[in-house]
């Protein structure tokens, strides 16, 4: 942990000029007497840092000096490919490696411009709004098994029935808020709900991964498979121009079919749609209140009056 703060400040002088005691002690949650200590450490290793007194005053690296520390190591390299994600960056430990790796990365390119205005301009959040995610019991677990290739043995419980299983970590993915493992499974790559496993270890023996196994590729492609598997129905809609601001309720292909759809002299426009069943859409079509009008089949639109009637018979 010295090591790595001695290293801090050195970096944190070059990378942003003079630094107060009090700040360094505010970046790296240490005292103060702690930084003057370190400080003077750094100072009779060599390293030409020198402090100013006084209103204004800290401490600086002689003008010119450039400590050539800067390269990242594996682990801070892996932090910086989830910089950005908080949750990811948040797996096993990886937050604190991740604030050295973007450090390092400021002192190699010696502006703060680049890397800090980027952060300052574009932030990336993974969860849908109004819900947070409670973080899954086991996920450091089967993060840390996933990033040094060990196998693990897993109970999964899911809607189904709960079974209990050794599996090859192939990948981690965060999906709106929800992370999800990818392992292998007698011989084939399939997906774990990481909220689902009610028990995690990580054996000895190392993973065993497919050759050419892409784990964005297999991700996307079952999410295509599964969303196709879904939407095996369709229904013909109306929508009102009030019920078009809600469509990404619905989902991008209701939206998209929708929106490409011409309106008519009052602004309704009419399109067909795919559905996953007759029960879910009517659920879902009552969001849009008075703004919508099931056409067909009619056996939505029955299910779509049924429900209706059902909710003003428990509001009299």
């Amino acid at each position: 942990m010295r090591a790595h703060r001695l290293l801090s400040i050195l970096l944190l002088l070059q990378v942003r000029g003079r630094l107060s005691a009090q700040a360094l002690a505010d970046e790296l949650e240490v005292s103060v007497r702690t930084i003057y200590r370190d400080v003077d450490e750094l100072s009779a290793a060599g390293i030409p840092i020198y402090g100013d007194s006084g209103p204004g005053g800290g401490f600086s690296l002689l003008e010119g000096y450039r400590a050539g520390l800067t390269g990242l190591t594996s682990e801070e390299a892996q932090a910086l490919f989830l910089a950005g994600f908080p949750q990811a960056t948040d797996l096993a430990g990886l937050g604190e490696v991740a604030a050295m790796a973007k450090l390092k990365l400021q002192a190699a390119t010696m502006s703060r411009g680049p890397a800090d205005g980027l952060a300052d301009r574009i932030h990336l959040d993974p969860t849908v709004w109004y819900r947070q995610p409670p973080r899954p019991r086991h996920l450091d677990t089967v993060a840390r098994a996933t990033l040094e290739g060990q196998t693990l043995h897993i109970r999964y419980e899911s809607w189904k029935n709960a079974v209990t299983r050794i599996v090859d970590p192939l990948g981690l993915v965060l999906k709106a808020g929800v992370w999800y493992l990818v392992a292998g499974a007698n011989g084939h790559p399939r997906t774990y709900r990481v909220s689902g496993i009610s028990e995690a270890t990580a054996l000895e023996e190392p993973a065993r991964r497919p050759a050419g196994f892409v784990l964005a590729d297999f991700w996307n492609a079952n999410r295509e498979a599964f969303e196709r598997s879904l939407n095996r129905l369709s229904a013909t809609i109306r929508v009102a121009p009030a019920g078009i601001r809600r469509l990404d309720m619905l989902g991008s292909a209701i939206e998209d079919a929708v929106r490409a759809a011409e309106p008519d002299c009052d602004g309704w426009r009419t399109a067909e749609v795919p559905i996953e069943s007759i029960d879910n859409a009517a659920e879902l079509f009552l969001w849009f209140g008075t703004n919508f009008e099931v056409v067909a089949p009619p056996e939505l639109r029955r299910k779509t009056r049924e429900l209706t009637l059902e909710i003003a018979n428990s509001h009299r």
